[in-house]
């Protein structure tokens, strides 16, 4: 028998009514950059069932702070708030909207999928029209300086998604979040969360578009 996993009333409260996927990822505390995913899917109970086993991911080399999402929280007393280059990955509840990577669309992933190239870029300049956004220099008129290229030489973004932190895009609130590729069990992010290949494609590969999948990023309960 499977057990229900529990959500709190506050998180189960804001989430889509039609979502039915959920990327767990918990840390033992907001300082921390070692965090464990779980994923869950929703019954026909409005249950939480765990999809998946723990699986080790790493988040902000400063560990959490509280982000901006969608869904209206109040940030939690005590929490830090996500900014701009802060090292912290984006606590609270946001949806994952889009797949990428580096080769053409592989046909397991359901999630749209944006193909990146040597011209595409996420954009984390302030001052740009483009801020939070994945661009194509090729067709933007660029009004940016230091991009981050969506194609690293570390490999990090060979496989990708979307979470959809910052939605509106207000400057200075934190940009460019996704789950990526680590570079190493112990070697924490800039604030995205990362996992190895293999338990990446298999996220990947889980989540539908029709499930309206988010991300749940918290610090563990006592």
């Amino acid at each position: 028998m499977i057990t229900p996993v529990h959500l709190s009333p506050e998180i189960v409260a804001v989430l889509p009514p039609e979502c039915r996927q959920v990327i767990y990822v918990t840390a033992a505390d907001q300082r921390t950059s070692a965090a464990e995913m779980r994923l869950l899917e929703r019954n026909s109970k409005d249950e939480w069932l765990a999809a998946s086993g723990s699986i080790p991911v790493r988040v902000g080399r400063n560990g959490m702070a509280w982000g901006h999402g969608e869904f209206k929280l109040a940030v939690p007393a005590g929490w830090r708030v996500k900014q701009e280059g802060d090292g912290c990955a984006p606590a609270g509840v946001f949806r994952i909207t889009q797949a990428f990577g580096d080769e053409t669309r592989p046909g397991w992933i359901k999630l749209p999928y944006l193909h990146c190239t040597k011209h595409h870029w996420g954009i984390d300049d302030v001052r740009s029209r483009h801020y939070n956004q994945i661009v194509d220099d090729r067709s933007t008129a660029c009004d940016w300086e230091g991009p981050e290229s969506m194609v690293p030489g570390i490999g990090c973004y060979k496989l990708g998604a979307v979470i959809a932190h910052n939605p509106y895009n207000k400057p200075g609130l934190g940009s460019c979040i996704f789950m990526h590729l680590w570079q190493g069990s112990e070697v924490p992010t800039a604030g995205c969360t990362a996992m190895s290949e293999a338990h990446l494609r298999s996220v990947l590969a889980w989540l539908e578009p029709s499930a309206c999948p988010c991300l749940v990023q918290l610090v563990q309960q006592p």
